[in-house]
Order: C-alpha cells, then structure tokens, then sequence
C-alpha cells in the first residue's frame, strides 16, 4: 500500500493539507495502538504498523517537495536512492554553477558571514521554488525524465540551503 492509499487517495501532485490532517486525526483514533491495548499480541503489533504507515504516509505527503519525490518515485525513480540518485544525470553547466556556488558558501563559511549566505539561500531557495513548479508540470505530463531532472535541481538546491540553516545555527550558538 503506498502513501497515498493509506488516506484512501490517489496520486496527485496537488492535496489539501488541512483535509489532510483531519484524515490523519480520524484514522489515527480508529488505529491507534492504545485501542487495542486489551487485544492480542497480534493485534496490537497491527495497529502499531498501521500507526506508523499513517504517519509515515503523512510526513511525506504533507511536505510538497517529499510528494513529488514521491510520486517519482512511483512512476519507477527513487532519487532520494543515492545509486538511483545518478539517474538525474545534471547537465555538466548545472554541476558546475553549482559546485561556484558551493565554493562561494565555503568562503562566506570561513568568514562566518551569516547574512550573504542567507542571502545566496533566498535566491536558491526561489530556484529550487521554480524548479518544483517545473516539476509538477512534468509529472502532470507525465514526462518523467524532466521531472527527474527538475527534482534533481530541487535536491541540490535542498542540500544548499539545509547547510545555510546550519551555518545560521551555529552562528546562534
């Protein structure tokens, strides 16, 4: 059963969030283990399976960057696979913008200046913004090798953008 099922939906690139949650409140009270608490051993190890499935289901439903992942996924390509990952095949102009940016966070790093490196985030992070967009056109069309080649860009921009927030975080320390 995949994630989409275990809310009884089908895969779609596009969910109400809020619709979402109350499912996730009404499934989570018809299944949760403290029900079955009285129940056999079979019993409750179930309800603590589907507890889990649900949750699982909803982190990454909930999240739209980890749908479209997912629903890549579906149709046959798990880039959050490493050795899947290589499938994204980034054109050679990609890698290269991006590992000038990685030596330009790397400088700002040794510098410990927080504020260009947030600010080289927000740009990234539109980036990363258009590249889903793009994305979730592709699925919608079913094209998943410009799907896979958008999300790719959406994972490198997600790698850069997490080590922003770290930098800022240690800065707070």
């Amino acid at each position: 059963m995949n994630h989409f099922e275990v809310f009884g939906l089908a895969p779609a690139l596009e969910l109400d969030v809020k619709a979402l949650e109350q499912k996730l409140r009404e499934l989570s009270l018809e299944v949760h283990p403290d029900r079955f608490a009285q129940a056999d051993a079979k019993t409750r190890l179930a309800a603590l399976e589907k507890t889990t499935a649900l949750n699982d289901a909803f982190k990454v439903l909930k999240d739209p960057v980890r749908r479209a992942f997912y629903v890549l996924k579906l149709k046959g390509v798990d880039l959050e696979n490493e050795s899947s990952a290589a499938q994204a095949k980034m054109p050679m102009a990609f890698l290269e913008e991006v590992m000038e940016r990685r030596e330009q966070l790397e400088a700002l790093k040794a510098q410990k200046d927080v504020v260009k490196a947030r600010a080289m985030a927000d740009g990234i992070e539109r980036e990363k913004q258009a590249a889903l967009e793009h994305a979730k056109a592709a699925l919608g069309r079913d094209d998943v090798g410009e799907a896979t080649h958008q999300l790719g860009r959406v994972r490198y921009f997600t790698r850069f953008v997490e080590e922003v927030e770290a930098l800022e975080e240690e800065a707070l320390s």
